[in-house]
């Protein structure tokens, strides 16, 4: 597949950066449409259609592109334990966004880094260092005052946003593992296609899927546009730069999916989401700069 990439003059970890920005424009979309559509569709509902949609893109621009040819099945049993785990974490975090704030779900979420942080090394022989455990407990610290996950009972929505948060982290690490010897289109490609077969299975064992009306399939199209551009920047990004140093971007979701809580959802805005956000950026920079000097 192709896209507009990052300039080139500008080092991998900078590019992986720019990367990582998209691919948090595209998660916060498809968060956006997911509550819109929860009304009306289930979670399975909804990764099932995600993945329709997806199927096609992928086909689409593969075959304009020619790259189809890239797919290969030398890898299927690591890229469906990939999607397994991606799967479970996806309809977790659906399920969550229905449940609880919009930012409370992000913040937990915002666990996975501390997760690739700890993974990292078992499973891809990454080296972390000390300095970056540091800044990745700073940037978990700026999570916790926004969720404020024990100032009162924990909801089944911070629950399963929790639990997503591990599935993500194996989800990254795996894709992590891939990029070394398979193409974004094959990534892609295996993603879509898994993912539409178990969406098929746990949507349909009850013998009834619904179907998106009207209102739902705009939002519906969305998440599938949102759901591939997230895992296209996400899969770029993790080529050029190891995911104990890149996943901490990931933080900057926080507050943005904060302020838009507030201002379409009426969700409140305590002032700790903006002192929480801003610890959290600083972590995620100085992770960037550790990197750089690496």
């Amino acid at each position: 597949m192709t896209a507009s990439a990052p300039p080139r003059g500008l080092s991998d970890t900078v590019r992986a950066c720019l990367w990582m920005l998209g691919g948090i424009a595209s998660f916060t979309t498809m968060a956006v449409a997911g509550r819109e559509v929860s009304v009306t569709l289930d979670t399975f509902e909804i990764m099932l259609y995600r993945s329709v949609v997806g199927v096609i893109v992928v086909l689409a621009i593969g075959t304009a592109t020619g790259s189809l040819r890239t797919v290969t099945t030398r890898n299927l049993p690591l890229q469906t334990v990939r999607n397994i785990a991606h799967f479970t974490g996806q309809n977790l975090w659906f399920l969550a966004i229905t449940l609880a704030p919009l930012a409370q779900v992000f913040a937990l979420e915002f666990t996975s880094p501390l997760w690739v942080l700890l993974l990292a090394p078992l499973l891809l022989g990454e080296r972390v260092r000390a300095a970056q455990y540091a800044v990745a407990a700073i940037g978990f610290g700026g999570v916790l005052l926004v969720a404020q996950p024990f100032s009162g009972s924990i909801s089944p929505g911070l629950i399963w946003a929790g639990l997503a948060a591990i599935a993500f982290a194996v989800t990254n690490l795996l894709t992590r593992r891939l990029t070394r010897t398979e193409t974004v289109t094959g990534i892609l490609f295996w993603l879509t296609v898994l993912q539409l077969i178990f969406g098929l299975v746990a949507a349909g064992y009850d013998g009834v899927i619904a179907r998106p009306d009207a209102a739902a399939l705009p939002f519906v199209v969305l998440i599938g546009f949102a759901g591939l551009t997230a895992h296209f920047c996400l899969t770029n990004a993790l080529r050029l730069a190891p995911a104990a140093t890149i996943m901490p971007i990931d933080f900057a979701r926080l507050p943005l999916i904060a302020v838009i809580g507030a201002l379409f959802y009426a969700e409140p805005l305590d002032p700790l989401v903006l002192f929480g956000g801003a610890v959290v950026f600083g972590a995620a920079w100085a992770n960037l700069r550790l990197a750089e000097r690496a």
